[in-house]
């Protein structure tokens, strides 16, 4: 590593992948879907932590240790020629992603800056959503606001931009989501909250959407399989551990998203009139509970402007650090190619800033954009999976796993996971998702709908044809020539 960025400690890069993991999702996904299902729900979501994610995380980390570089010159060291595309898949899906990601992580600022403002209070909420949303200028503005702060980080590199800026935005984020936490425990009637958090309300552990809907959220929430931590392990000291690192990271997103939970659902529960209504309010999707629900609910407290300013504030430094993570794998990729950072960082910018846009300017294209590349994630996972079982599960294991500077031993059920589970799973949940997909859309075969089949296949197809076509350039680039 010598005359390269590497983070300082164990603990800056532990807060860099814990940032990179507790986002949005953690904030308006998670309660979304505890609050559907009750504490039934949090058994396959622990799970699956255990059977896709961490193990996941291990690859992701070990990858990007060894080769010490993103994504694609990551799968072209450890694929070969043939299967660099994979790489590219992960980078460019994760990419897709960080163009809407950074029209959220406006969405958050804006709403912070209204709570604090007070135009929040006693507005109708769904109206001022309406406006902001359909006035075209203002989530353009705040998506350039965001990807700006987020390109200065950036550009302060590994030491001096992202490691200061998570050590701020995480413990900044849990105070937050704690206190929000302790104020919706201390409502009146918080308790009809918390037993249905944790308790067990008709859904059957025999259900199977609730175990892919744990499964997904899993999956999405810690950063599993998007390439991030991979990308963040470039970074890591030669004698850091691998092994302890990824289960710090999946338990700490999961420890967070119960803060999250903690702190909406009693709220939930105690504001709305009726049960029937909490639960109402806990299905209105991610965009109807974070900006419209919670602000509406939270107005009829004491201290109004203060509570909506602080969960807004908390879900601005989670997509934030996030958003971060995801500015930094772009970069990285470009740096692979022999781009300086200064040099590499205008670009991922400029792409950010005009793919991003449309996404600004509307809805349609953001439900497009997040259904297709959410779901693409899951490839993207199952591609992590596939090059350690072409490299050898075992060899992997021995190779990466059991070494002396990883604190924990990890037993033969890793290549288990790996072989069986992971593939298992990928496949399950794309059938699943695509299937229902085919009854939301009556033209579901249409490449130009919004979340349905045909939209998804057509885009991943253009993708991975784009990337077959350019795969020998992109191997001979990152392994040919750095060989020479």
């Amino acid at each position: 590593m010598k005359g390269k960025e590497h983070f300082t400690s164990r603990w800056a890069l532990l807060l860099a992948t814990m940032g990179m993991a507790i986002g949005a999702g953690n904030i308006w996904r998670f309660p979304r879907l505890a609050g559907q299902y009750g504490g039934a729900f949090l058994i396959p979501w622990l799970i699956f932590l255990i059977l896709w994610s961490i193990p996941l995380l291990m690859v992701e980390f070990s990858m990007g240790k060894h080769t010490r570089q993103g994504p694609i010159g990551a799968f072209a060291s450890f694929l070969g020629k043939k299967f660099t595309w994979m790489g590219g898949f992960v980078a460019i899906c994760t990419m897709a992603i960080m163009f809407y990601y950074s029209v959220v992580t406006g969405w958050a600022l804006k709403y912070f800056i209204a709570g604090i403002s007070g135009q929040l209070l006693n507005a109708d909420h769904q109206a001022f959503w309406n406006h902001f949303t359909s006035s075209g200028y203002e989530p353009l503005v705040y998506h350039f606001i965001s990807l700006s702060i987020a390109g200065f980080i950036i550009y302060q590199g590994v030491v001096r931009g992202i490691e200061r800026a998570n050590r701020v935005l995480l413990p900044a984020l849990l105070v937050l989501l704690i206190i929000g936490a302790i104020r919706a425990l201390t409502l009146p009637n918080a308790a009809e909250g918390l037993n249905y958090f944790f308790g067990f309300h008709g859904h059957s552990l025999r259900d199977p959407k609730m175990w892919l809907e744990g499964l997904s959220q899993s999956a999405w929430s810690t950063g599993a399989g998007w390439g991030l931590v991979l990308t963040y392990a470039v970074y890591m000291r030669d004698e850091e551990d691998v092994t302890l690192n990824a289960f710090i990271t999946g338990f700490g997103n999961n420890s967070a998203s119960l803060l999250a939970g903690l702190a909406i659902i009693p709220a939930i529960f105690s504001l709305a009139p009726t049960i029937a209504e909490a639960e109402k309010a806990l299905q209105a999707g991610n965009q109807g509970l974070s900006f419209i629900v919670v602000p509406q609910l939270f107005s009829s407290l004491p201290g109004a402007r203060w509570l909506i300013s602080l969960f807004f504030l908390a879900l601005f430094f989670a997509a934030m650090s996030s958003l971060i993570s995801m500015f930094e794998l772009a970069t990285r990729v470009l740096m692979d190619f022999g781009l300086s950072r200064r040099k590499a960082l205008p670009v991922v910018a400029g792409l950010t800033a005009v793919f991003g846009a449309p996404s600004a300017l509307s809805l349609k294209i953001f439900n497009n954009q997040d259904w297709v590349w959410g779901l693409g994630l899951i490839l993207s996972g199952f591609f992590f999976a596939f090059a350690i079982m072409k490299t050898g599960v075992e060899k992997f294991r021995q190779q990466f796993l059991l070494q002396p500077e990883n604190d924990l031993y990890i037993g033969g059920w890793f290549n288990w996971v790996l072989k069986i589970l992971i593939p298992i799973e990928a496949v399950v949940l794309l059938v699943w998702w695509l299937y229902q997909s085919m009854s939301w859309e009556a033209r579901w075969w249409y490449p130009l709908g919004v979340t349905n089949l045909g939209t998804c296949i057509s885009q991943w197809v253009l993708l991975i044809l784009l990337l077959l076509v350019v795969n020998r350039y992109l191997y001979h680039h990152l392994v040919e020539k750095k060989g020479e």
